[in-house]
Formats: structure tokens, sequence, C-alpha cells
């Protein structure tokens, strides 16, 4: 069930008012029961994987915490061998049979594992991180065994992060599923201002440029150089806007019932360097690297080597979690090579002189990192890698004949296959994303906006939804995420 559809806003004007109208120790139920129903209307049967990992996780954390020494270490490695084992063969199989295939190949010998077709299970990656992140909270003594089957199945299952995030730590979410959610009028219209921002985002943004994008990157060698390079930076906004317009329906939906989900965006393309850029894109996975495989390899407590060695490998497990294809691989590693080739540039600037370096400017360093984050995206968003290089051969080949067509007073945008008036509402689309950011940045702009007269306030409530049935791509698009 997409959030951008008819059928979940049914579900929502169903399920809320149920929630506040039944009593709050019964609620967890509903829920439960909810979130089955949300997750089964993508495929049905595969609602049984999810009982299969949240079962083994129950257990296993009732015998971590009452167990000592290997034996508490080994209920951990069980449930983390399930979790891993599960996500390893519904996402990487095929990735990793083909490439067995062609290995085997090169020496003229079959392949004698067998190819299936398997299709893998919404948000798989997402709820898996989030049931082993419990399992090792337990273990690190830093939370309890859930003893309630139904309240820790609602923890692995909430229907608004259960496909795409945010992922969520016990020690934040599984309290708030016993406590006592009053209706409250100013939090509902928080969150429902935080939905329909998010649905803005998604239908009105990201689906418009996603048309683009898919025109040209779909069949890239027909498109010149300006046509491929914007299609690149209308990606870089689209998977923005998919993203965290996913995830904030997702929190403000949680907000209208009262519960507080962590916040997985934070204006990433403000960022000055790629280290701060990680810090605001997909909070909640960046974190969970960090905490549960970047401090278990050794962290920053190691030789400097060995350092750079555990940013490169989290980096690369994070290109591979996002999917099995080489593409994903390569632009975690570029994103683990910007990283690692910054700390070595400070490490130099610390040991000369402040006078022989010039100073960073903010402006500069912001488009710096964009820069290198979009073309990161290329690798993410083509086919294969060999249509990614193909990509990037054919916007660098290309750029002489741009500056020559712009001379000549020719449109570089002859084979684009957008008219003009569309590709100026596309650019409006992210000029108006950017001021909204700009007024975000103020911290009295909600304070200002709450206080306004309440008929300018619904005004602009009734604008925002007008612009999205006007302007929305009403096509039931996936969100890019429910693939990872």
């Amino acid at each position: 069930m997409l959030f951008n559809s008819l059928e979940f806003l049914i579900f929502f004007i169903v399920v809320t008012p149920l929630y506040f109208i039944l009593p709050y120790k019964s609620r967890w139920l509903l829920l439960l029961t909810a979130s089955c129903y949300f997750y089964m209307a993508f495929v049905p049967v595969y609602i049984l994987i999810l009982a299969f990992t949240i079962v083994l996780d129950y257990i296993a954390g009732i015998y971590i915490e009452k167990s000592e020494g290997k034996r508490r270490k080994l209920f951990l490695l069980l449930s983390l061998a399930a979790n891993i084992g599960v996500l390893a063969f519904f996402k990487y199989y095929h990735f990793l049979n083909q490439n067995l295939t062609a290995a085997l190949h090169l020496f003229g010998w079959p392949n004698p594992v067998p190819s299936l077709s398997i299709i893998l299970p919404i948000g798989l990656s997402f709820h898996t991180f989030q049931a082993m992140s419990y399992t090792i909270e337990i273990y690190r003594g830093h939370q309890k065994a859930e003893k309630h089957f139904g309240i820790f199945s609602l923890y692995v299952m909430f229907y608004p992060q259960l496909v795409a995030g945010p992922i969520e730590r016990p020690g934040n979410l599984l309290h708030q599923f016993r406590e006592k959610h009053n209706f409250d009028y100013d939090r509902i219209v928080s969150g429902l201002k935080l939905m329909a921002w998010g649905l803005f985002k998604k239908v009105v943004i990201a689906d418009r440029l996603a048309i683009a994008v898919d025109m040209v990157y779909d069949h890239p060698a027909k498109y010149n150089s300006l046509s491929l390079i914007i299609a690149t930076i209308f990606f870089s906004f689209q998977i923005f806007c998919d993203f965290s317009g996913y995830s904030d329906m997702a929190i403000g939906a949680a907000r209208v019932m009262g519960f507080k989900l962590m916040k997985n965006f934070d204006q990433p393309y403000r960022s000055q360097s790629v280290q701060e850029f990680w810090k605001r894109w997909h909070i909640s996975l960046s974190t969970w690297f960090k905490d549960y495989l970047y401090i278990s390899l050794g962290g920053n407590r190691v030789s400097i080597p060995r350092w750079y060695l555990n940013l490169f490998i989290v980096f690369l497990v994070s290109g591979l979690w996002h999917g099995a294809n080489w593409t994903f691989v390569v632009w975690g590693a570029l994103h683990g090579f910007y990283i690692i080739f910054a700390k070595v540039i400070n490490t130099i600037r610390t040991k000369n002189k402040p006078a022989n370096l010039p100073t960073k400017h903010p402006l500069l360093a912001a488009l710096l990192t964009f820069s290198l984050v979009t073309f990161a995206w290329i690798f993410f968003r083509a086919e294969n890698v060999d249509t990614a290089f193909l990509i990037i051969r054919k916007m660098i080949a290309g750029l002489p004949e741009i500056g020559k067509m712009l001379i000549a007073m020719k449109s570089p945008f002859e084979y684009f296959g957008f008219t003009r008036i569309e590709l100026a509402f596309s650019f409006l689309l992210i000029i108006f994303l950017e001021f909204i950011h700009f007024l975000q940045r103020k911290n009295y702009f909600s304070e200002q906006f709450n206080n306004k007269p309440f008929y300018f306030r619904w005004a602009v409530y009734y604008g925002l939804i007008i612009m999205i049935v006007l302007m929305g791509v009403f096509e039931n698009r996936q969100f890019i995420y429910f693939q990872f």
C-alpha cells in the first residue's frame, strides 16, 4: 500500500480515529492488525518471512538477556545469522549466483548452483536492520528483552516506518507502544502538515522530475551532454524528495497518533562536506552503520590506515545494502573515497600554516559537495556500471559542443524530450523547494507562521492541497527506497 494512493488515504482515515476511540491498552492490537494488513497489501505471502524473523528475534532476545558468557554471544550470533541469511537469500542470491556464473565461465566451468526467480520482499532491509538493532542492544545491556510478543511484533511492523524507515532503535520506540497518547489538536495538525508536505515532495516534485530522469537514463545514448547533466541534477532532487517525502509522511502519520520517530533528513544538500552530508542524509541508516558496524570494526580507535579501511568497509557495505548490483558498490566506494580523501587533505592542512592554504568558503564548499554527491548518483541511478561510464563519457565529451551551440544561439535542449515550459517548471519546483528549506532554517519561521490568523494558516493549507491535486503526478509511482 503506497502512501501516495487512494487506498492509503482510506486506510489512514479508518485506522486513526479507531486508534483514539479504543481503550489505550487495546490500541497495540489495532496497530498490529493494521500493520499486517498494510504489509500484506503488497505481497501477502511475504508476511510469513516477517513472522519468522519476529519469532526468532523475540526468542533470541529473551535468551540473550538471561544468558551469560559464550552462551549469550551464541544466541546473538544465531539471531544475526538468521536475519542476515534471510536478507542475503532474498536480496543477494541472484546477484551472487550471477557473479559466480561469470567467474566459473572464465575457466569454462558450468555453474552447478540453480538460478531462482525470487521477488524481493518490500522493505526487507529496513525491518531486518530494525530487528537486528533490538538483539544487539540487549546483548550490549542497553535494552531489556520485550516479553510481550504483540508489542515486540508491533515494534518490527509499525506501519508508518515498516517498509522504508526511519530505522528505529528499541530504546526510542518500544516504550511508546505502552504509553497513552491522547487526542491533541495541535499535534495532529502538525502531523498532518508534515504528511502533506511529504506528499507534495513526492507527487509534485519527485514524480515530475522522474519523467525527465527516466526518459534520459533509460536511453542515455540518445541524449547530449547537457541533457545528461540536467537529468542527473534532477535525479539528485528526485531521490531526495522521494525518500524524504516518504520519511515526512511516516513521521507525520506516527505523530498524529502520538508517536515520535527519529528525524531522517536534515536538508542534506546544504552540507559543506561529504561527511556532513552523511550526517544529514538517511540519518537512521548512517547512525545504524556507525553504531553497529563502524564501532565494531574499531572505529577511529585504531591506526590511521586501519581507520581509513574501516571507513571504506562501512561505505562498501552501505552501497551493497542499497541494492544487489555493482553500481551500488561503486556508489558506496565513491563516498568512501570522498570521506578518506577529505580526511587526508585535512591532515595536510593542519600540518601546514593556515596562511599557506585558502580558507574554505561555505557556498563553494556546498556546491562542491553537491557536485560530488550528484556525480555519485550517476552510478546509483544507472542500470549497470557500463551505462554509468557511458553517461560520464558523454557528459564530458559533449561539453565543447554545448559551448558551440550556445555561441551559435542554438538550443542545447533539442533532444531533451521536454518542452521549455516543462523544463522551466521543473527548475521552478527545485527553486521552490530550496526556498522552503531556507525559510525552515530560520528558527522563528514556524513560530511566526503559527501566530498568523486562523484564516491565513488554513489558506496556506488549502493552497498546498490544491497544488498537490493540480500539479501532482498520480501514477502510483512506488517510492524509490521500497526496492531496498
